[in-house]
């Protein structure tokens, strides 16, 4: 598996309202500083430390603020890092990049505010992608675990009649056909205002059993599947830390502080 895929880091950010780049101020919110480094050089340092990844591209931050960090311009002179502008939407900056790639290169999707990233969970994740036999893989973990190592934090979580599971921000497309993942996903991003074609796009009869939790994740998979005409799967991580990235305020204490227990 040595470098086999293409890692995908999205560092767009959501405007100068965003509370978190008030709170600290800083120009973007990949550049937020943690434990004395960018955010965003954390999650690169653990993906290069990866047996799985052979090639990184960054989409975002705006070229005007890479000068904000001379580490990241420096990666992306020296041609280590590839660099893209940030598109309108987190799947449409995935679509872009993606674009640039060989189709048949397997790509892992991730973010610049996935802070904790550990280079284990990468080659644990790249692995069991590649052996799922699936075409497009999503990391998860149980959201019972998150709760018991970090009660006071708020995620997201969804919800299945077998368990309820916080996503990763892992992604991986193995092949051509994953690549329609992130273009169902673009669907569902111009859809998510208008419940009744979001619930088009899903199918009502799904959509209605999920939100009733009378799936299993196994059957909201095979559902989703069908949907996209590929196969999804996911794979579990066993660290809590991994459902953690910094997307409020409160992340980023919760992350400072874990990082100053690593010290």
């Amino acid at each position: 598996m040595s470098g086999t895929f293409h890692a995908i880091v999205l560092a767009g950010d959501r405007g100068p309202d965003d509370p978190l780049l008030r709170h600290t101020g800083v120009s973007a919110k990949a550049l937020l500083p943690l434990a004395g480094q960018p955010m965003v050089l954390r999650v690169l340092d653990a993906l290069g430390a990866s047996t799985a990844i052979g090639g990184m591209t960054l989409v975002g931050p705006d070229q005007a603020l890479l000068a904000d960090c001379p580490a990241l311009s420096a990666l992306i002179a020296t041609g280590r890092l590839a660099w893209l502008p940030p598109q309108p939407s987190p799947s449409t900056s995935a679509l872009a990049a993606l674009e640039r790639l060989p189709n048949d290169q397997p790509v892992l999707l991730t973010t610049a505010d996935h802070a904790l990233l550990r280079s284990a969970w990468v080659d644990r994740f790249c692995g069991a992608a590649l052996a799922s036999g699936n075409d497009a893989v999503v990391g998860l973990t149980e959201l019972a675990g998150v709760r018991a190592a970090f009660p006071q934090s708020r995620r997201t979580a969804l919800r299945f009649r077998d368990g309820a599971f916080c996503g990763c921000n892992l992604f991986a497309f193995l092949n051509p056909a994953g690549r329609r993942a992130p273009a169902f996903w673009r669907q569902l991003e111009q859809r998510r205002k208008q419940p009744h074609r979001l619930a088009a796009a899903l199918g009502p009869g799904t959509l209605l059993k999920y939100l009733t939790h009378q799936l299993t994740l196994a059957d909201g998979f095979g559902r989703l599947s069908q949907r996209v005409g590929a196969r999804l799967g996911a794979v579990l991580l066993d660290d809590p830390r991994a459902a953690v990235d910094v997307d409020s305020v409160a992340d980023l204490e919760l992350v400072q502080a874990l990082l100053a227990g690593d010290a």
